[in-house]
């Protein structure tokens, strides 16, 4: 299964080709990403932040760009969670248009930390696992 969300493409995230300006790609999949949390864990990511103390910082990320996406555009995100390791999670991300064009691709790797340890990994919780089984590929 997958986490779906849509939204339109505003003119603050174009640049002067009316076009999606390349870093707001990453901006719209944290976004995407934080809504996520959510629908898999039941738990808004600002609480898991906040009350857990858990962070989730990027180690590593590469992304493909297949089609631009233009002023006015909606884009409709994929979130699936690819693999758990023990502190870490790989997440995959599609985007696509209104039309079905698949625009912008992305795995991205995040690792589990306490927010007051920001250096050290600590193992996925439980509960967590659980929740992101709802978007597991496997």
């Amino acid at each position: 299964m997958t986490f779906s969300s849509s939204r339109r493409i505003d003119f603050p995230m174009v640049d002067l080709a009316k076009i999606v300006y390349y870093p707001r790609f990453w901006d719209l999949a944290h976004r995407f990403y934080e809504e996520s949390w959510e629908y898999s864990c039941g738990r808004h990511y600002n609480e898991i932040l906040t009350e857990e103390g858990i962070g989730f910082p990027l180690v590593y990320s590469e992304a493909q760009f297949h089609h631009p996406l233009s002023y006015g555009d909606t884009v409709n995100c994929k979130i699936s969670v690819s693999e758990i390791g023990s502190s870490s999670i790989t997440w995959k991300y599609e985007f696509t248009n209104q039309e079905g064009i698949i625009c912008w691709t992305s795995t991205q790797v995040t690792v589990c930390v306490k927010m007051n340890e920001i250096q050290s990994k600590i193992p996925v919780p439980n509960w967590m696992r659980e929740g992101l089984s709802k978007i597991s590929e496997k």
